[in-house]
């Protein structure tokens, strides 16, 4: 094969791999940009999912607290009920008492 001819070949076989390699990088740039976008898309989910998580998290824990606060105002009610009812079923026997101290203390004094 004569040189010129060889030459042109070289050179053609040059141009189509820059080609090739221009391709690659093209194609190896599309990927790059396409997996960053992918990985954003599931960084950006993966965010709101926390979010989702952590405010249901959050009423799940408020709804533990009130209904922890209503057992115990009801508790504390329930109590102050009970205190209220033994107290006035003591003041007819209180009052007896403390009549009959003063009557004890008003015979003493004469």
């Amino acid at each position: 094969m004569p040189r010129p001819q060889v030459l042109e070949r070289i050179k053609s076989a040059e141009e189509e791999a820059d080609e090739i390699v221009a391709l690659a990088d093209n194609d190896r740039d599309e990927r790059i940009a396409e997996a960053r976008e992918r990985a954003e898309e599931i960084r950006t989910e993966a965010e709101q999912e926390a979010r989702d998580l952590k405010e249901r998290r959050l009423e799940e824990a408020r709804d533990e607290i009130d209904q922890e606060c209503e057992r115990v105002l009801e508790e504390g009610e329930q109590e102050r009920e009970a205190l209220a009812e033994r107290a006035q079923n003591r003041v007819d026997e209180v009052t007896d008492h403390v009549v009959s101290l003063f009557q004890e203390d008003v015979h003493a004094q004469t």
